[in-house]
């Protein structure tokens, strides 16, 4: 699906069935593509602390606190990155993400 340059990509309208498709039960597929959003999250998360952590400064008196303009830009960088369930929907339409359907025992 090609989408313009100022289209959101968290705005297109995604046909169910080609979410269906790759596990063959949309809530199934619903579930993949949440976890792997909340892995992208986590990523994303510890990405940015780690970055604006070599800016961080040891004050704690709020009257020393001073604006830093790195961790400002640093901060609206990864504000203007897509959105992890987009990418995690993307990730999954692509068939990039690996999963697998874990069997009940009981069934044996």
């Amino acid at each position: 699906m090609s989408m313009s340059n100022n289209t959101n990509a968290s705005l297109v309208t995604r046909n169910m069935a080609d979410v269906m498709k790759p596990t063959g039960n949309v809530y199934q597929s619903i579930v993949v593509i949440g976890k792997r959003a909340r892995q992208i999250a986590v990523q994303q998360k510890e990405e940015i602390s780690g970055k604006l952590a070599e800016f961080a400064t040891g004050v704690d008196n709020l009257e020393e606190v001073h604006e830093n303009r790195e961790q400002i830009e640093i901060s609206r960088q990864f504000e203007r990155l897509p959105k992890p369930s987009t990418l995690a929907v993307e990730e999954f339409l692509e068939d990039k993400i690996y999963y697998r359907k874990v069997e009940d025992e009981n069934t044996l």
